[in-house]
């Protein structure tokens, strides 16, 4: 059979999304964060059919001020643009060919970086564009069967099976793919060709940074394996996998 290939999709939500500022303290508990608060002596927020209005009285030090090399919005009403930024990853084309009759495993991996000045930080999903995700016109290989929510520490498939499945690797992976040294979902590692989940339909995270990374980003290496058993005949062809991967601020 021919190498795999898996074509990467991009999908950024929030590009230019807006944290209201104010002077007081970022606010947080056990599952929410409060990014900006509003000291005033009063404000409503009033609606109509049609629109929306938020309002305060009694700040004081507001509006916009600026120098030669920095600019400042003061106020709660005043909106703060946060960037967030995603290189491209490239196409995936895995090796080596795979034995339809003698079997085999191919490999491959893609990588991007995401950049933001967000404190509150980002996650990123991942989701195939079908079911079995890596399949040809006449086959495919079957998903593999730990979800992202629990992955498999070893990659392993039977020998009258085949199966595709990725596994990221990085300083701001998901908490199920961090490994001890032989589980995942559990400690604080992250070893290499560790910690292998199937495509879903649905979005499953990858990524949960929080806070924000704005001088240098955070690169994530996305790993791919599919291997078809020695008692497995998987039919010849060009087998090909597309994923979408969604960016998003927190």
């Amino acid at each position: 059979m021919s190498a795999k290939n898996i074509t990467i999709l991009f999908l950024i939500l929030g590009l230019a999304y807006s944290i209201n500022t104010a002077f007081a303290q970022t606010m947080t508990s056990g599952t929410y964060k409060i990014q900006s608060d509003s000291l005033n002596f009063g404000g409503n927020r009033s609606t109509s059919t049609t629109y929306s209005i938020e309002d305060t009285a009694g700040e004081i030090a507001t509006g916009e001020s600026q120098s030669s090399l920095f600019k400042m919005k003061a106020g709660y009403q005043q909106m703060q643009e946060t960037i967030l930024s995603v290189t491209a990853a490239a196409d995936v084309t895995m090796s080596p060919a795979i034995g339809g009759i003698t079997g085999g495993t191919a490999n491959g991996s893609t990588s991007f970086t995401v950049t933001t000045d967000n404190p509150a930080g980002y996650t990123v999903t991942i989701k195939a564009s079908s079911s079995p995700a890596l399949s040809s016109a006449l086959d495919s290989f079957a998903d593999y069967s730990a979800p992202a929510s629990n992955p498999d520490y070893s990659f392993s498939v039977s020998s009258s099976a085949s199966a595709f499945a990725f596994s990221p690797e990085g300083t701001d992976i998901a908490a199920s793919f961090k490994d001890n040294g032989a589980t995942c979902n559990t400690g604080s590692g992250n070893t290499a060709d560790a910690c292998w989940a199937g495509l879903s339909t649905s979005p499953q995270t990858i990524v949960n940074r929080t806070s924000a990374n704005h001088t240098s980003g955070t690169l994530t290496t996305l790993k791919f394996r599919a291997q078809s058993g020695s008692a497995h005949v998987q039919v010849a062809g060009t087998y090909v996998a597309t994923t979408t991967i969604t960016l998003l601020p927190l």
